[in-house]
């Protein structure tokens, strides 16, 4: 089993009188793809921002690296995270060098180690280097997701959060996405930590499944462990979608 990259101790979340979260303890581990499954409201997003330190859980601890998340130290733990979102989440107003370098524009990386980054990243994804001076709504879909995740991807931080960041694209440009995925992984592993509604998704792109359902834990264990052991009618019915 790998180390224990993200822990959550107990933690509960709601939002006015609904309980998203209630009570979970969770170790993700280091050094592979964990997806993390279930249907809308379940949870997941929640889970991956409180690992973000976008959401404070009410109760209970998120620790990233063995080291808690807090106000004081949220700021020096983003730096190992790359994260991206359902849409892309690109700054409409900065072109696609601007939106995948900012980061480490702000840190003060010299131009020629951003420079080489970005190249590298722009070559690791496919993307026409004519692309850079471009905005994001002269792009279209699966571009702005690659961007999206060139920008994740420039500081090569150790832990990549990804939130549903291919559902809105349509089946043919996901495929690819999903081949460009696989490659990055084999490239540049590192833990990532991907959410989906999709569970066939989770099966090609992940070696870890967590299924949750109404904001607890229904099961968790590697592809093939769910897929021949499921805990429940609602796992099973789950996979038997996904495969399909």
């Amino acid at each position: 089993m790998a180390n224990s990259c993200i822990k959550y101790e107990v933690v509960t979340k709601s939002y006015g009188k609904k309980i998203i979260i209630k009570e979970l303890s969770l170790d993700i581990p280091a050094d592979i793809t964990t997806a993390i499954v279930g249907e809308s409201g379940s949870g997941k997003s929640t889970l991956l921002q409180m690992a973000n330190g976008l959401v404070i859980p009410e109760k209970g601890q998120v620790s990233i690296f063995s080291k808690p998340i807090n106000k004081v130290s949220i700021r020096e733990q983003r730096l190992k995270i790359g994260y991206s979102v359902q849409g892309a989440g690109l700054f409409p107003h900065l072109s696609v060098l601007h939106n995948v370098t900012l980061m480490a524009r702000l840190l003060d990386w010299a131009d020629d180690a951003i420079q080489s980054r970005f190249e590298y990243l722009l070559d690791l994804f496919e993307l026409d280097p004519e692309l850079s001076p471009r905005y994001p709504y002269s792009l279209s879909g699966g571009q702005q997701q690659r961007v999206s995740l060139c920008r994740a991807m420039m500081l090569n931080p150790p832990l990549l959060l990804l939130d549903e960041p291919f559902s809105a694209l349509d089946p043919v440009t996901r495929e690819i996405i999903h081949s460009e995925f696989l490659r990055l992984q084999a490239i540049e592993s590192r833990t990532t930590v991907l959410v989906t509604h999709d569970m066939g998704e989770a099966m090609k792109l992940a070696q870890q499944v967590i299924v949750l359902y109404e904001g607890r834990i229904e099961q968790q264990g590697s592809v093939e462990d769910i897929q021949n052991n499921p805990a429940s009618d609602y796992v099973e019915t789950l996979f038997r979608v996904g495969g399909n």
